[in-house]
């Protein structure tokens, strides 16, 4: 009878399950939960392009490369080939270097409708790199005859005007700055300085 006994809590036991851990269960709910929530996140950013390359800020990308002794402000636009433009160092913030070119030969136009000749020789100036003054180089007689032709329409009642020269400075570099655009795609000459000025 004690033999029969224990084969009937033997048969119980057998046919019971115990019951899983509270805890355990828990733990994998959390878990799984987890994986779930970082899955559609990083699926998230994935999709949105948080992890495509950024697109370089070209002149944070200069200023970096001229930091680490690379072409910088004075290489090619990544962009569009255009030139940089030159920085020089300063502590308090960032500065253009300004550079200057003298064309050589002075210009030498009648004005008009008067009998008077004007002479002049000129300076130009930007902050680009050297690619500008070599495109001016390069278009150095299309650039004078540009020149000259802007300087033929000054009338003699125009020189006493107080900003003439200034006026006259800025139509010659208008005019420059078309005509690098239309051959080079690009003019880059900030402004533009009478070095000798006669009127005679």
């Amino acid at each position: 009878m004690a033999e029969a006994a224990v084969e009937e809590v033997a048969e119980e036991g057998a046919g019971e399950k115990k019951p899983k851990n509270p805890i355990v269960l828990i733990i994998v709910g959390v878990v799984g939960l987890l994986v779930i929530l970082a899955s559609t996140v990083v699926g998230t950013l994935f999709l949105t392009g948080f992890f495509n390359p950024k697109p370089v800020d070209p002149e944070h990308a200069e200023a970096a490369a001229d930091a680490h002794g690379g072409k910088g402000a004075g290489g090619k636009d990544a962009k569009d080939g255009k030139p940089g433009k030159k920085t020089k160092e300063s502590p308090e913030l960032q500065r253009f270097e300004y550079t200057y070119l003298q064309i050589e030969r002075e210009f030498l136009v009648n004005l008009s409708g008067s009998k008077k000749v004007m002479s002049v020789q000129l300076a130009v100036m930007t902050h680009y790199d050297e690619r500008v003054f070599e495109n001016v180089k390069k278009h150095e007689f299309a650039l004078r005859s540009v020149i000259m032709d802007v300087m033929r329409q000054t009338q003699e009642a125009d020189l006493v005007k107080p900003d003439f020269r200034k006026e006259l400075g800025a139509k010659i570099r208008d005019a420059i700055n078309t005509l690098l655009e239309k051959y080079e795609d690009f003019g880059g000459i900030e402004d533009v300085y009478f070095t000798n000025f006669i009127v005679q």
